[in-house]
């Protein structure tokens, strides 16, 4: 990709009160996937989750893996707790991504 002054050519740059309320506004529409969000607001989907992500505390593109036994304490319970109900809405978009694929193929089935 050809760089300008360092920076990817066709890179977008997003002020910091942009990203927070992009983030504050998936997490306040239950049900609403990260790709909804961002085409509501015309950003591409793997930005949104990476501003989510690090809003998480979490580096792009890793995955958080379960606390071990020996890490667990007051507040790595909350850690814990929270990093759970991450990997829930997680698994919640992906089921709903395929129960909506498998009404779409059922329906592409039907003759």
């Amino acid at each position: 990709m050809v760089q300008e002054n360092g920076v990817p050519v066709g890179m977008k740059h997003y002020p910091a009160e942009f990203k927070a309320d992009a983030v504050a506004l998936y997490r306040s529409r239950p049900g609403a996937t990260i790709k909804s969000v961002a085409a509501d607001l015309g950003v591409n989907t793997e930005t949104l989750r990476n501003w989510t992500r690090a809003v998480d505390g979490r580096r792009p593109g890793v995955r958080s893996e379960p606390l071990s036994a020996a890490q667990v304490g007051g507040d790595d319970v909350q850690a814990e707790l929270a990093a759970a109900r991450r990997r829930i809405r997680e698994l919640e978009e992906e089921r709903d991504i395929l129960r909506k694929a498998a009404r779409y193929f059922a329906t592409e089935t039907r003759w």
